[in-house]
């Protein structure tokens, strides 16, 4: 069976990341996306040290998804460079890797609830 998959990455504001989210689920790359407010950065961006307010965002999808929810969040991004960090599952609860799995088939299939 595929792998699940947890995408680290971050936005601006929670409703970019929200947007973005819910474009994915909808072309069924992910199956959720989970938006933490309220983070702070501090970061090297062009040779200066930055500070600034983020959101953070973990994305479930399917190993075999992987390049295709890449190139689909860059193209989307508001960031010149967005931190996208593939995060590997090495175990899931079958139920929930069933749940991901379902939700990210192609087709047309009955989708189940989180």
């Amino acid at each position: 069976m595929e792998r699940p998959l947890l995408v680290y990455t971050t936005f601006p504001d929670a409703a970019s990341a929200l947007n973005i989210g819910e474009a994915l689920v909808r072309e069924r790359l992910i199956a959720c996306i989970n938006v933490l407010p309220g983070m702070m950065s501090v970061y090297s961006w062009k040779g200066a040290v930055e500070r600034g307010e983020e959101v953070a965002a973990i994305l479930k999808s399917r190993e075999g998804l992987a390049d295709a929810l890449s190139a689909a969040l860059k193209a989307r991004h508001p960031y010149d460079t967005p931190i996208i960090l593939h995060l590997p599952i090495s175990r899931a609860d079958p139920d929930t890797a069933a749940w991901i799995l379902s939700e990210t088939q192609t087709g047309d299939p009955e989708r189940a609830a989180p």
